[in-house]
């Protein structure tokens, strides 16, 4: 239709904006209209150098009845618009998302300052209670000694008990083997 090679055609492919393109089932690639009619403009343009002013002038009056490049341009644009603004609101609730986190964090960071430190007063309190409680038990000592001793004579009078009980089973069992 344009009396140009397939590589002209592809070379103004890739000029197109980036964006997926459709293939048929034979894997070839299917363009629009708007962008079969943006390569067609863009083919004219370099073969006008080559045609008479006439062809020229009927072209170009083909052109803009048919195409408007201008107005693809603008489509392509308005799309790129869209997507970014899609793209800034997604980032934009991202970003609350970890404001919240943060604060969140702050929070958490927070209760566990204070907590550490409650539990720093309280070992500090036991200390001292424990303390307390040392100094007293050295002032009784003297007490908890006589208790001491006292109990080690109870013992000592068991097993003298003891003793004095057992020997009377010597003499049973000698009695009992004698018989």
């Amino acid at each position: 239709e344009l009396d140009v090679s397939k590589q002209a055609i592809q070379y103004h492919i890739k000029s197109l904006t980036n964006k997926s393109r459709q293939k048929n089932d034979r894997g070839i690639v299917v363009l629009s209209i708007e962008e079969q009619r943006f390569i067609r403009s863009k083919v004219d343009k370099q073969t006008n150098k080559k045609l008479s002013k006439k062809q020229t002038n009927k072209r170009q009056t083909d052109k803009q009845k048919s195409w408007d490049i201008n107005q693809y341009l603008l489509n392509e644009i308005e799309e790129v618009k869209k997507n970014r603004d899609e793209q800034l609101a997604v980032k934009d609730r991202q970003l609350e998302n970890r404001d919240l986190q943060i604060s969140q964090m702050q929070n958490l960071l927070d209760q566990q300052q204070r907590l550490a430190l409650q539990d720093k007063k309280l070992l500090e309190e036991y200390k001292s209670e424990i303390k307390d409680l040392k100094s007293l038990t050295t002032q009784s000592k003297p007490f908890v000694k006589e208790e001491v001793n006292d109990h080690n004579d109870l013992e000592e009078s068991v097993t003298q008990d003891q003793n004095k009980s057992k020997k009377w089973w010597p003499f049973s069992k000698r009695g009992r083997e004698n018989n």
